[in-house]
């Protein structure tokens, strides 16, 4: 079943971890890997990989007179909250009321009222100490129950699949090693989003932020006009930031500044920031308002106290689809075909799937049943799961040449 393999992926601790400078950058995303190989292997898949850098693929033929589509999902969760030890509990016809996930915590209908949604159905909810992993082990759940129907359903016509479940996207490189040779497809799918009746092909364009301040540390007696104390620099940089532009203040198509660490000391400290806009040029006028900054601050202080560091991360892969929209029109159509009301949005975060468009693979990005994503208060809807698969299967059945 869909809720037994979710409650068997998030036991595996596969938190990724951006300072690190292994590829995976933990090694606990090498077991759950191992785990899906010999899943796949059981199916009797063709094609089954795991290479050397924890991606795993595999095949499952189809008819030949039907396309092959991709599917995506990643193996890794944010570090934003514990990976380890997660102990997923399942409700059973939510009530609507406050969800106690331990003695002293709830996740509220005050301050999540999107589990309003949720009355009555199954829902999976982590005890508090750890996010629950559904982002996106939700995603490899469906993907595997579609597998596993098709295989044990020969009779249902279907088109090719192509599957890749990889490692580290959280940290923005699911794709850096991407075997796009072994993954050949007419097009693909991230199961990688929230409710199942959305489809997302717009995405942030992200840029981020690495600001070293460069204090000069002398003994507090003797300081007065000569000490410049980093850690205070770096928070008048912060403060000559939009106040508005930040995540908990926007929404939509708004774009954000996020500070995301805070690091150092007297002599010297560290700051890095998030980048986001679903429109270049604002993107691009956001990352000049840290140099703008930094120019005006080196000023004051007659010397270079403040050093800023910008990287493009990824690009909104909107632009891909205009005239190649059959990726598309094939999920409003099954949404249709399912009971779904189609919804597009546009996803206020990035998806392998940019890259995978930007890299020739026309790739929009599907939903898992998840909400709450990257903290304690995550759930999942088994519901909203089972919708996904059925979305999935009606996709494949559709997908003719």
């Amino acid at each position: 079943m869909l809720i037994d393999k979710l409650l068997d992926y998030v036991k595996y601790e596969t938190t990724s971890f951006e300072e690190s400078e292994t590829f995976p950058s933990s090694k606990g995303q090498w077991e759950l890997a191992k785990h899906l190989k010999e899943e796949l292997e059981e199916l009797g898949l063709e094609d089954v990989v795991l290479d050397e850098y924890c991606y795993v693929y595999g095949y499952l033929p189809g008819d030949p007179d039907y396309m092959t589509i991709g599917l995506n999902a990643h193996m890794d969760t944010s570090q934003q909250a514990s990976g380890k030890d997660v102990r997923p509990r399942v409700i059973e016809n939510y009530d609507g009321s406050d969800i106690r996930l331990n003695d002293s915590l709830f996740t509220t209908v005050e301050r999540f009222p999107n589990l309003k949604d949720y009355i009555g159905k199954t829902l999976v909810v982590t005890d508090g100490n750890t996010l629950l992993g559904a982002d996106d082990k939700a995603g490899v759940a469906c993907i595997m129950e579609t597998l596993e129907r098709l295989v044990k359903h020969p009779e249902i016509s279907h088109a090719s699949i192509r599957v890749c479940f990889s490692p580290d996207e959280e940290v923005g490189r699911g794709t850096d090693h991407f075997d796009y040779e072994r993954f050949q497809c007419d097009f693909a799918y991230t199961i990688d989003g929230d409710k199942p009746n959305q489809i997302e092909y717009e995405n942030f364009n992200a840029a981020s932020a690495r600001i070293t301040f460069n204090g000069i540390s002398v003994h507090p007696g003797s300081a007065k006009n000569k000490m410049v104390n980093a850690l205070q620099v770096a928070h008048e940089f912060h403060g000559m930031m939009d106040p508005d532009a930040v995540p908990e203040k926007t929404e939509g198509y708004e774009g954000f500044n996020m500070l995301m660490e805070l690091k150092g000391e007297v002599g010297k400290a560290e700051m890095s920031y998030i980048i986001r806009n679903h429109d270049l040029d604002l993107l691009n006028q956001q990352k000049d308002s840290f140099r703008k900054i930094a120019d005006t601050l080196n000023q004051k202080y007659g010397y270079n106290v403040v050093e800023v560091k910008l990287a493009d991360n990824y690009r909104n892969m909107k632009e891909k689809f205009i005239g190649h929209e059959e990726p598309i029109e094939l999920v409003k159509k099954a949404m249709v075909e399912t009971g779904l009301e189609y919804k597009a949005v546009a996803i206020r975060g990035g998806t392998d799937g940019a890259s995978l468009t930007w890299n020739g693979i026309l790739c929009p990005n599907l939903g898992t049943g998840g909400q709450n994503f990257h903290g304690v208060h995550e759930f999942w809807c088994m519901e909203d799961g089972e919708k996904t698969v059925e979305l999935i299967l009606k996709i494949s059945s559709l997908a003719r040449k």
